[in-house]
């Protein structure tokens, strides 16, 4: 379909970058902001549109980030806009848990209606992808009444106290800063790319790792990122998936796909578990759902969602009504504007125009992805080891010329590329470029 865009989809630079403008604000950020957040740019915005954000300085940077994955429906989309300024203009806060609200009633409908499995479905709704895999956890531990909850090598699944112990790597997500809760559990998880090993093989070894360590009995849940994002974009092998949620409902499990990254059409799908063709128990849902607005979500079988006592989960601003308006607009906007098959479009160009690099540059060791969530894994010439001077290197060059990109994988060696689902053909083309220049160089 034909878009409309407030600012025009083309990368412009007018300055270097960082511009002088982010230059001063960065000195300001410097003496206000704690070092702990961390910045992949310092190249401050100012506004944005599509797949287009514009900085302080005027300068126009394709947007292959999404904000890890929020901006699903674009920048500034008006609908979401309009939606947003309409509910703060009538009520922007009660409380759901003391005077509830329509939207809230709303959104879980919706959300019934697209995550997997055609059962009785009830979510919760909360502000953020680590509260919601917490209370994930506290769902299913009380419904299970077991403790032990299960991630898989190379997760990430948050910051918090609880989530940073089920977050694979240490450095930088909990260094220092633990104890870690107890009964945290990782397993080994299918890395094609890396372990040479058939879906059914991989899930084997993670059941035998289970099993041998840790006690299927024991676990409450299982959680898995069916496209891992921060990991690396990692993709299971087909079979993987299957096998581990045979293995968990023969065990009493609960099998949760935390799909805070991957889900809400970003991988040509309203969520990434149905191209394994797996239904979860549990889904948790964030990032993409509302536009940029705080909101996130646990949806899952009835009876499992309703095992918590009232006031077992919830908080003050979880499903706020300005929240939960834009996320009504964006659900509205992916059917409306066809993203899911635009995510389809995206991953067909992305293919044609960077599935080759393995073969045209020595530093790619694979490309790999689905819609529009797409990892290059650079590695030393002739081998499988991790390049992270690599990564550092082509995200220098692409920040430095327009292009906003991400990191990814735990050795830091993935480029990770999640462009909002508007993103032209011309824009890839362009952005592959930038990037090809910095390949080229090694």
């Amino acid at each position: 379909m034909t878009r409309e865009f407030s600012v025009p989809q083309k990368r412009k630079l007018v300055t270097e970058l960082p511009g002088p403008a982010s230059v001063a604000l960065q000195e300001r950020r410097v003496r206000a902001v704690s070092r702990g957040a961390g910045t992949l740019a310092n190249i401050y915005m100012d506004h944005g549109a599509g797949a287009i954000l514009v900085d302080v300085d005027g300068n126009q940077l394709i947007d292959l980030g999404s904000g890890i994955g929020v901006m699903t429906v674009g920048h500034a989309h008006p609908d979401v806009a309009a939606a947003a300024a309409a509910q703060a203009a009538k009520l922007t806060h009660t409380l759901f848990t003391v005077t509830p609200y329509e939207n809230y009633v709303r959104v879980a409908e919706k959300l019934a209606e697209i995550t997997p499995g055609d059962f009785e479905k009830h979510s919760i709704l909360v502000n953020s992808g680590s509260e919601a895999v917490e209370n994930a956890v506290k769902i299913a531990r009380k419904y299970t009444g077991r403790r032990a909850i299960v991630s898989l090598d190379h997760a990430f699944h948050g910051r918090t106290n609880l989530t940073m112990g089920m977050t694979y790597r240490p450095w930088p997500e909990r260094a220092g800063m633990g104890p870690v809760p107890a009964e945290l559990y990782s397993v080994p998880i299918s890395y094609p790319y890396r372990d040479g090993l058939s879906g059914e093989e991989a899930a084997e070894k993670t059941i035998d790792y289970i099993n041998t360590h840790i006690g299927a009995s024991e676990i409450a849940a299982f959680f898995v990122e069916p496209i891992q994002g921060d990991g690396g974009i990692i993709i299971p092998a087909p079979g993987y998936f299957s096998r581990l949620s045979e293995f968990c409902t023969e065990n009493g499990i609960v099998f949760v796909a935390d799909e805070i990254q991957a889900g809400l059409a970003r991988t040509g799908a309203w969520y990434s578990i149905e191209h394994h063709g797996v239904v979860p128990d549990l889904v948790t849902s964030a990032k993409g759902i509302a536009g940029g607005f705080p909101l996130a979500a646990v949806t899952g079988r009835a009876e499992i969602m309703d095992a918590v006592q009232p006031g077992g989960i919830g908080g003050t601003f979880g499903g706020n009504p300005v929240s939960t308006a834009a996320a009504l607009a964006v659900f509205d906007i992916i059917e409306r504007e066809g993203l899911i098959a635009e995510a389809q479009r995206i991953e067909k160009t992305l293919l044609a125009r960077i599935g080759d690099w393995p073969d045209r540059f020595s530093v790619v060791g694979d490309v790999r992805g689905k819609g529009a969530m797409f990892g290059v894994e650079l590695v030393q010439p002739g081998t499988k080891k991790p390049n992270p001077e690599a990564l550092s290197a082509v995200l220098k060059h692409a920040t430095s010329n327009g292009v906003i990109p991400l990191d990814a994988g735990s050795w830091d060696s993935v480029l990770r590329i999640m462009p909002p689902l508007v993103i032209s053909d011309e824009l890839i083309d362009d952005a592959a470029s930038v990037i090809e220049e910095a390949l080229a160089t090694f």
